[in-house]
């Protein structure tokens, strides 16, 4: 039981190791490319440091306008209330 038990301990740390070397190898790589990359791309149209740009007009839309205030509201009495939302009895047929 120890002898299978250490040869998946050497299996797992074999493995472990090739995979960090290639995520290594893989990091550099990409860390050599992005060297090569311009500082700024151009995504659509102008260039966005230039104050004469135009731009799409900026609104505004308030997330609380249908909200209306309902304080201060008089109680109604609470029998009046409770009759209101209970069940009618059945008629007997």
């Amino acid at each position: 039981m120890l002898t299978l038990s250490a040869a998946k301990s050497a299996a797992a740390s074999a493995a472990r190791g090739r995979h960090f070397r290639f995520h290594m190898l893989l990091t550099g790589a990409a860390l050599a490319l992005s060297g090569c990359m311009p500082a700024t791309t151009q995504v659509a149209g102008a260039d966005p440091a230039d104050p004469s740009a135009k731009i799409a007009p900026v609104g505004y839309r308030s997330t609380i306008a249908p909200y209306t205030s309902l304080r201060p509201a008089a109680p109604a009495p609470w029998r009046d209330r409770n009759d209101a939302v209970t069940p009618q009895p059945k008629q007997d047929r």
